[in-house]
């Protein structure tokens, strides 16, 4: 049973035990002496790693209780400058799209510079091995030792000069063993819709290079999944590049909407009592005789989805909004669900998807209260079993489908409204563009959304995309079979 299983599975207590054990016999500082002469870091302000290995994207499993989703990492290289601190690791990709086709080359860049010490960048100085040894010993370590699966750790926990958005210190814990190596590090950084996430990266498979001892094996996880693993050939003490290594990458090409801030709400009166709430993600929100229903209401982040609420009142004044439909669990449409459940919103989801966000709402938010942790409201999770959930009154009648069919998401459901023949989707259609207005091969995901349409038996004359298109307009299914060559 490797380190990191253990550590997983005693996870719980062990946070409630960490510090009860004493190691009387020895200090911090000779633990971190002896792992310091051990590992050869004596003289260590630099290094240099390469190897190959691969990325994992968090918030975008295809099914909420799987893995996250594996891209490789050829070429890897990291170098890292403890003194400053800095670090940027460079690789080359090679994946297929999401949305199908041929594999593409592309660019894996991470930078974290002295001038942006981010703890969700910095801790991936501060939780490598000797990065690990040179925070304790610059932060004042307190020790203490534990046992994992019959065998003895030397247990060493210092927090960094940064602080969390609430003022509480970070804090990071490493595990030694009787060889004085550093075998597994953790630390906690706040997350949208996670919470206090934490980050446990396990070190395995130890070299000797020339004295400098490092692990051939790391692999990082996340929420209890492996986001970052790398096989490395070989390190570097001190590179003589670094200068020149530590430039921040060219910014990434433009794709979906900028990071950070919400875009201001607007909204479209689609029929009497529908409205579309405009932004790059839009939402739906239908009205019923004394209530609302919203269709996709916490995407992006909290101010968007505060945003998407306070629209929804402005143009349906005087009724509650009493469910929020989620088109599916990827954290891009999810992240803002935190000020759906403080505005007391039941939300709506296949039964797939229910445990995974129980689990994600419930967790601790000590680091970064969100709008859960400051309303202390608990969230109230419709999972809905089977294919269909039906909203219906003397006023109007909302389906909701799941799709089937789909690899994207399991569970990700469309909306339509038989009476106004107004159908609302996400993922599965883009326009194209002008110049390639078939695309070939087809787009896997189109397919399957023009196949449920059918299945369905559905007859809408407007369809409405969670992501704005391009021109943002409102389409068709005549639309959707003209980029399948129909």
């Amino acid at each position: 049973m490797t380190f990191r299983i253990v550590r997983l599975a005693w996870m719980a207590a062990l946070l409630v035990l960490a510090g009860a054990q004493s190691a009387a016999a020895q200090t911090a500082e000779a633990v971190i002496a002896a792992s310091t002469k051990a590992m050869g870091i004596e003289g260590l302000n630099s290094i240099k790693m390469w190897g190959s290995g691969a990325s994992f994207q968090v918030g975008q499993n295809n099914n909420s209780e799987g893995p996250w989703p594996r891209t490789n990492l050829n070429d890897f290289n990291r170098w890292i400058d403890f003194t400053q601190p800095a670090t940027r690791t460079s690789a080359v990709t090679w994946a297929v799209p999401v949305t199908g086709g041929a594999a593409t080359q592309g660019a894996f860049n991470q930078f974290a510079s002295p001038a942006n010490t981010a703890w969700g960048q910095h801790l991936e100085i501060w939780t490598t091995p000797w990065g690990f040894l040179k925070g304790a010993q610059a932060n004042g370590a307190t020790l203490t030792t534990e046992t994992f699966d019959g065998t003895d750790y030397k247990v060493l926990t210092w927090s960094p000069p940064q602080k969390s958005p609430s003022g509480q210190p970070y804090k990071v814990v490493g595990y030694i063993g009787d060889d004085n190596l550093v075998h597994w590090v953790e630390t906690w950084v706040e997350a949208p819709l996670l919470g206090d996430l934490h980050v446990g990266t396990e070190f395995s498979n130890y070299r000797d290079l020339g004295g400098l001892k490092f692990p051939s094996t790391i692999v990082q996880s996340r929420a209890g999944s492996p986001t970052f693993e790398v096989q490395l050939l070989g390190v570097q003490a001190n590179p003589a590049d670094l200068a020149e290594r530590l430039v921040a990458p060219p910014p990434p090409p433009a794709f979906g909407p900028p990071p950070g801030g919400a875009p201001q709400a607007a909204s479209e009166q689609l029929a009497p009592g529908i409205w579309r709430i405009r932004g790059a993600y839009n939402a739906l929100a239908v009205e019923f005789s004394d209530h609302v229903v919203l269709f996709e209401p916490g995407p992006q982040n909290e101010e968007r989805a505060r945003a998407i609420i306070a629209e929804t009142k402005r143009v349906i004044p005087g009724k509650p909004i009493r469910y929020g439909v989620i088109s599916h669990h990827h954290f891009d449409h999810t992240s803002g669900l935190p000020a759906v459940v403080a505005e007391g919103i039941t939300i709506v989801t296949p039964e797939v998807n229910k445990a995974f966000f129980e689990r994600a709402f419930s967790a601790p938010r000590t680091l970064a209260p969100d709008a859960i942790g400051q309303s202390g409201k608990a969230a109230v999770i419709e999972g809905f079993p089977g294919t269909e959930r039906v909203f219906e009154d003397a006023t109007r009648r909302f389906e909701i489908h799941v799709v089937q069919g789909l690899p994207h998401a399991d569970g990700l459901v469309i909306g339509y409204l038989p009476k106004e023949r107004i159908l609302v989707y996400a993922d599965m259609f883009n326009l194209p563009p002008a110049d390639n207005p078939v695309p070939n091969p087809p787009v896997f995901g189109t397919q399957v959304f023009l196949a449920n349409i059918e299945r369905l038996g559905l007859q809408p004359e407007r369809i409405m995309s969670i992501h704005s298109l391009n021109p943002d307009r409102l389409t068709s299914v005549a639309d959707i079979k003209a980029s399948l060559g129909k």
